[in-house]
């Protein structure tokens, strides 16, 4: 059922990163070249960066040039809409591409194309264009991402790259945030956007270091191998119908309607409480738990094969439960940025578990990106309605109530893991 047709003695030594890919390659398709990995390695570092000049510096940046809230609140709520419709069709094309490699070049020319326009011409039309065209590309690069990951590791040694595509990404970001800040403050915040355009170089240039010829496609679309008896159920509906896929996207959702509204909740209560030092404490709790995520994420992904999905999983949720309750009891601002470790710890787990148990439950049904997509449309639901239902609940009932609901939402979650969901793992 794997697609290795010799033992992967490898696999238990993570410091021999390359020759457990190899292992994991089944006959006839090379193995993994170092430049490959790094490439991929690379690749994934500046597209964090590239991204991360789309997050707040737009508000900050049309802010500048005169725009009002609800203009900006209009451009923002586009990309969000575009992003959240485009997930499945995102990943449906990355399924039907003949090469994942052309695709994300593609996406990636054009975010870096919609950076220069925000530079060249914050108009309204340009800028709504481009946020569209912006949300668009991203849809197909995350599964894109995934999709190469496992062309060129194969389903064995894919949870340990997904702990790697994690670091770097974490990596990516933290570095970013500093340029582009930096940036901002010394020349304007329109070189945010230049910064963002001249990375989006490197970026292609990295992804030209992976082969063509090492990504073998049967694999990024989650596809049995050619010589396999039983090519599995290939039926777009037997996927979608899966009862692993159904509660795991579920359990997505619920994790992003727990979390999503609680970072802005903290950085509400912790401006209420000490508003000369906000921008500092609020800095830490988005710098702290990305620096977990880099730390911890190649772990998750090595022990998601030796111990399994589930528990994993279960580690999740229960530190996204007690962090609502901590952020709900916690009075101190300075021992709120202690608790964000939980959220590192969270993040570390789900930015693994989410693509691998993905490629466990579509594995041999050829559309592993459309699973992506499916519970990415869930993680957008789940965001959406988290700050919404979050902001409504502190004003009417004040931030203590609203983060022991979003606790008890967490904790719905994990006894969704413990007492619905299968595990998923597969072995030798």
């Amino acid at each position: 059922m794997l697609l290795s047709r010799k033992p992967n003695h490898a696999d238990r030594d993570s410091r021999v990163e390359h020759d457990k890919f190899a292992a994991s390659s089944p006959a006839g398709i090379p193995a993994p070249s170092r430049q490959s990995l790094r490439g991929l390695d690379w690749f994934i570092f500046f597209l964090a960066d590239v991204q991360t000049g789309f997050g707040p510096f737009i508000a900050v940046y049309l802010t500048t040039q005169k725009w009002t809230q609800v203009e900006i609140g209009f451009v923002l709520s586009i990309g969000g809409i575009v992003a959240l419709i485009g997930q499945m069709p995102g990943g449906a094309i990355i399924d039907a591409a003949k090469s994942e490699r052309l695709v994300a070049a593609l996406a990636i020319a054009t975010i870096g194309c919609c950076a220069l326009a925000y530079a060249a011409m914050p108009i309204f039309a340009v800028v709504v264009t481009a946020a569209t065209l912006h949300a668009a590309a991203s849809c197909v690069l995350g599964p894109a991402i995934a999709a190469i990951s496992l062309g060129l590791v194969g389903p064995l040694a894919i949870g340990e790259r997904l702990g790697r595509n994690a670091r770097f990404a974490s990596l990516g970001n933290g570095v970013a945030a500093a340029v582009m800040g930096t940036a901002g403050y010394l020349l304007s915040s329109r070189s945010v956007f230049l910064v963002t355009f001249l990375l989006a170089i490197p970026t292609l240039i990295a992804l030209s270091r992976i082969r063509e010829e090492e990504v073998d496609i049967a694999r990024c679309h989650g596809e049995m191998p050619r010589e396999a008896e039983d090519r599995g159920d290939t039926n777009v509906w037997h996927l979608i119908r899966q009862r692993p896929l159904i509660v795991f996207a579920l359990s997505v959702l619920l994790l992003q309607l727990a979390n999503a509204a609680m970072m802005p909740l903290m950085a509400s209560a912790v401006t209420a409480r000490s508003s000369q030092w906000a921008t500092v404490l609020v800095a830490f709790c988005i710098v702290v738990p990305q620096a977990i995520v880099a730390l911890l994420s190649p772990t998750v992904g090595r022990k998601a094969q030796l111990w399994g999905r589930r528990p994993l999983l279960l580690i999740g949720f229960a530190a996204l439960t007690i962090r609502g309750l901590l952020f709900a009891t916690i009075r101190d601002p300075y021992l709120l940025v202690l608790v964000q470790v939980f959220d590192g710890l969270t993040a570390a787990v789900f930015a693994v578990m989410i693509p691998l148990i993905v490629a466990d439950v579509a594995f041999g049904s050829g559309h592993f990106n459309l699973a992506q997509g499916i519970v990415g449309t869930a993680t957008g639901i789940g965001a959406a309605l988290s700050t919404a239902l979050g902001g409504y609940v502190s004003d009417k009932f004040g931030n203590a109530t609203a983060f022991i609901g979003l606790s008890g939402v967490a904790a719905t979650g994990l006894l969704l893991i413990l007492f619905v969901m299968p595990e998923t793992r597969r072995t030798a």
